[in-house]
């Protein structure tokens, strides 16, 4: 089957369940697992917004035309501290209306180690599950985003805020806090004016893979390089394909790249 990559759908069951939309093609991700999987790049890549050819994907997916235009590729998307919607600035005000102006999530979760990360309210427990968090908690909501960001900057001081993508899908926990005294820790380093936006309860969430094996180290396809891979698929989690030999492949990095895509049983 040939199709554009775009980043596997996932829902939360036990383990994740994960489809593949490749254009007109759904690919039921879960089964595949066992079955040797060939991909092959084409050469061509389309944006994810515009439709576009382009040489270069930026941002996950976009040209550069709409990578430069778009609000959902401005720098408040990594860095949501520095998005001014809630003052009346944005790329696009409608769409940061429905995006940036809602309730966020300020969240910790355990990922390859601790993390502190921020997130839509409609994104929970899906951008848990793109950053491969084995367990996950919503820490405090707040109006905005902006907000969202001011908090997630304080807690940065003491914990990361990238995953050890490395760390994650080889499974390692070594040295992982435990969330409920994390949950704690992270409310005394906030300052005051903050705690008003800690949640009053924590739930946490617990999110199980569709692994059979997890490598003892990963190395990364690189589809630009090497653009005809084969491997036997022996599991998922976040948005990796995890292959016989540690290899990874990160499926949302390649956002528009056209493939040849076939599995063998």
């Amino acid at each position: 089957m040939r199709g554009h990559l775009l980043k596997m759908q996932s829902e939360l069951t036990n383990p994740v369940h994960y489809t593949l939309h490749l254009d007109d093609h759904v690919v039921d991700m879960n089964t595949m697992i066992g079955n040797t999987v060939n991909i092959m790049y084409t050469g061509t890549i389309h944006c994810i917004n515009c439709g576009r050819k382009t040489s270069k994907s930026f941002f996950q997916g976009y040209c550069y035309p709409c990578f430069t235009s778009l609000p959902q590729t401005d720098p408040s998307v990594i860095r949501p501290e520095k998005n001014q919607a809630h003052l009346g600035i944005s790329r696009d005000m409608e769409w940061s209306k429905k995006h940036d102006l809602i309730d966020h999530v300020v969240y910790l979760a355990l990922s390859g180690g601790l993390k502190v990360g921020v997130t839509r309210h409609t994104q929970i427990p899906t951008r848990w599950i793109d950053q491969g968090a084995r367990s996950a908690v919503a820490l405090a909501t707040t109006p905005h985003r902006n907000m969202a960001g001011q908090l997630e900057v304080e807690l940065k001081k003491h914990m990361n805020d990238k995953t050890n993508w490395r760390a994650m899908l080889t499974n390692k926990k070594d040295g992982e806090p435990q969330l409920e005294e994390s949950i704690k820790q992270a409310i005394d380093w906030l300052p005051d004016e903050f705690k008003k936006y800690i949640n009053s309860s924590f739930p946490i969430t617990t999110i199980n893979y569709p692994v059979d094996v997890y490598p003892a180290k990963v190395k990364s396809v690189n589809l630009d390089k090497n653009p005809n891979f084969t491997g036997v698929l022996e599991g998922i989690r976040g948005q990796y394909l995890i292959f016989n030999d540690g290899i990874v492949l990160n499926v949302r990095k390649y956002n528009g790249y056209e493939v040849e895509l076939s599995f063998e049983s």
